[in-house]
């Protein structure tokens, strides 16, 4: 009898324990850094997203299977604070400041301009996978505002289309490098 992709039954088929397998080296290296520190949750969690840029399904269940932490106690914490990302991120972190300073000088406006030309909205990447779209609390570069910060460099006194701009140059600057 032929296999059948379509047949209803074939979700319930056993496909083995994705985890039965010792961790990836480099999440390895990590844990046995943490194994038997009951406090240590939070800095595995940060080196886990340090080295992939994110805590992916995967990296969260083997460091609740290797360390010990329950699952529910580890997305708590993930979700909880925003620093920790559970999607991968943009090739391009996009982040606009909406501290006092900077919205007083209109970092609202600028944010809506960006999630308008970038099809996007806050938290999240766009389709192609090159910019992803953040606020921050404050950048503290309150005497600039408002800020735009890409990846590591800072840009003050912006306006929307200026901070639209600033993206086109980062892309025409890939495409000729």
């Amino acid at each position: 009898m032929a296999s059948n992709r379509n047949d209803p039954l074939r979700k319930f088929v056993y496909r083995g324990d994705p985890l039965a397998e010792p961790p990836p080296p480099e999440l390895a290296v990590i844990f046995s850094q943490h194994r038997g520190e009951p406090d240590a949750l939070i800095t595995a969690l940060e080196e886990i997203q340090r080295h992939y840029g994110y805590l992916g399904q995967s990296h969260l269940q083997y460091l609740s299977r290797e360390l010990g932490f329950p699952l529910a106690r580890i997305y708590g914490v993930v979700t909880f604070y925003n620093l920790f990302r559970l999607d991968p991120p943009g090739k391009h972190q996009i982040r606009v400041c909406r501290g006092t300073a900077c919205h007083v000088n209109q970092s609202a406006q600028i944010l809506a301009y960006l999630e308008q030309k970038l099809g996007v909205s806050v938290g999240e990447t766009t389709p192609d996978g090159a910019v992803t779209l953040q606020t921050v609390a404050c950048v503290g570069a309150c005497s600039l505002a408002p800020v735009l910060v890409v990846d590591d460099e800072t840009y003050g006194r912006m306006s929307a289309d200026e901070a639209w701009q600033t993206l086109v140059a980062l892309a025409a600057e890939e495409v000729n490098a």
